[in-house]
């Protein structure tokens, strides 16, 4: 009776052979001939490739309501970028730009501006004062936003320049230099920490004579900076 009970068990834990085609066949929609199985790969697929398009470039992140910072984009980032409607960007390299870069921003009609901006590195290299008060008078101007900031990885120049932008926001210094360095990383450069420490943000009120800007500070209270001249 035990054997029979055994082998009865053994008899229905026996699964049936299924093979690639069988497994192709239950997806497929027999009674119109289509293949479903075959269309949700294809969408899968061309969710994927759309993921990959929308790949962001090195070191990304966004500054504040239309201002974001990264790497050198690649023609890779491209497709990211389009999703930004940027309408200007800053660059922060004395280089020129790249044939597929240039071409980019001319088929997007998307404004370049370019500061031409020395490696600082060690010992200290003085960054030059106007040069970064131009840059920041273009980055204040609601205007060009979206705006992308970026030099070659997104490190030190575009660090200094954001960590400025963070001082005529009044974010506190250790706050400033928290995220400079969570951008450059091991790269981190005292001189860079020097220039955002000295920077006067009061010799900004000529800079910014006539400038439009309106940006989300701490707490997301809307905010407007700039200087009119009739205030002085």
């Amino acid at each position: 009776m035990i054997v029979e009970m055994v082998e009865e068990a053994r008899s229905m834990l026996v699964l049936e052979e299924v093979t690639v085609e069988d497994l192709v066949d239950v997806g497929s929609d027999k009674k119109g001939g289509g293949r479903r199985g075959d269309d949700t790969k294809e969408a899968a697929a061309g969710r994927v490739d759309s993921e990959e398009c929308l790949a962001p470039p090195a070191n990304f992140a966004m500054v504040d309501y239309g201002i974001y910072r990264s790497g050198f984009p690649e023609p890779a980032n491209f497709g990211y970028l389009d999703s930004l409607g940027l309408r200007t960007i800053v660059y922060l390299c004395p280089e020129p730009y790249p044939e597929a870069n240039a071409d980019y921003v001319r088929s997007r009609g998307i404004r370049l501006c370019q500061f031409g901006i020395d490696g600082s590195k060690e010992p200290f290299v003085k960054i030059s004062k106007d040069t970064m008060m131009h840059a920041l008078r273009v980055l204040l101007d609601v205007r060009n936003h979206p705006i992308l900031i970026h030099c070659k990885r997104g490190k030190h120049r575009t660090g200094c320049l954001v960590g400025c932008f963070r001082k005529l926001q009044s974010w506190c210094l250790a706050s400033v230099f928290e995220e400079y360095q969570r951008h450059a990383a091991a790269k981190t450069r005292v001189s860079d920490l020097r220039f955002i420490e000295a920077f006067d943000i009061s010799s900004m009120s000529q800079c910014l004579l006539g400038a439009i800007y309106r940006y989300h500070g701490l707490g997301s209270r809307a905010r407007r900076l700039g200087y009119h001249e009739n205030s002085s």
